[in-house]
């Protein structure tokens, strides 16, 4: 009988101890589907984090909701800025609810914390419970934004981090890096493996919103910025493979 050959990717450690994964509301939508949330989508991104779970990391996550509504979109179209705000919000819970079934029937314990009160379907956010969570092995899903409105879920992922002592954001979006220029518009344009805060203020990058930003380079707070749809993103990212591009305050 021969041998399998084990992944080079097997029996790592993880580079990081906690973090926090930040996905957009769209990452939960199939491309070109009027389905705001694909239940193979959410099961196919469960599976993947319940691989890095395995590992022994703490993990929490900050969904967006975009995929369900937009509060800046629809403030634009004449709606109060503060009422299509919350109304995202809550957007961000349907999603929190949905990754949470995801992840429980997989066999990963879960918890969503909220921002905005709802007793029947998460607990409020307090600091103590969720670090206490991410210590007994739980995954928490942290939900409705900062509980105010005119901040993004960038911004809930910049908070949320600092306050846990997170090593670092991981930020999963439909890219893999940060590059110079739009490389949908410019062929030439340069993919960073790595770029410190000052070099993407000054190269006017859009990493995170200006406050989320703000809040990583205050704190010096870690953020990497890769290509959720590429299958073991996340996990080959905990092991701290060359994935994606790393924002730090100075290079190593």
């Amino acid at each position: 009988m021969s041998e399998t050959t084990p992944s080079p990717l097997e029996n790592r450690k993880p580079a990081y101890k906690r973090i926090v994964l930040k996905l957009s509301g769209e990452a939960l939508r199939a491309q070109g589907s009027q389905e705001t949330i694909s239940p193979e989508i959410v099961s196919s991104i469960a599976q993947e984090i319940k691989e890095v779970h395995s590992l022994g990391v703490q993990l929490a996550i900050v969904v967006g909701g975009g995929n369900i509504w937009r509060g800046l979109a629809a403030s634009h179209r004449g709606m109060n800025r503060a009422t299509a705000d919350y109304m995202g919000m809550l957007a961000t819970a349907i999603n929190g609810m949905a990754l949470m079934s995801a992840l429980e029937n997989i066999g990963v314990i879960t918890r969503v914390q909220t921002a905005i009160e709802m007793h029947n379907i998460a607990e409020p956010f307090i600091l103590r419970r969720a670090t206490r969570h991410l210590e007994r092995g739980r995954v928490v899903i942290f939900v409705a934004g900062t509980g105010s409105p005119f901040f993004s879920t960038d911004t809930t992922a910049a908070l949320r981090a600092n306050e846990i002592g997170a090593d670092i954001i991981f930020k999963a979006t439909k890219v893999d890096g940060i590059y110079d220029s739009d490389p949908l518009k410019n062929p030439n344009a340069k993919k960073f493996d790595r770029i410190t805060y000052s070099q993407a203020l000054s190269m006017r990058l859009e990493v995170m919103d200006s406050t989320a930003f703000s809040l990583c380079m205050d704190n010096r707070m870690k953020i990497l910025v890769f290509n959720l749809n590429q299958p073991r993103n996340i996990y080959r990212a905990v092991l701290g493979e060359p994935v994606g591009t790393l924002v730090t305050d100075k290079f190593d």
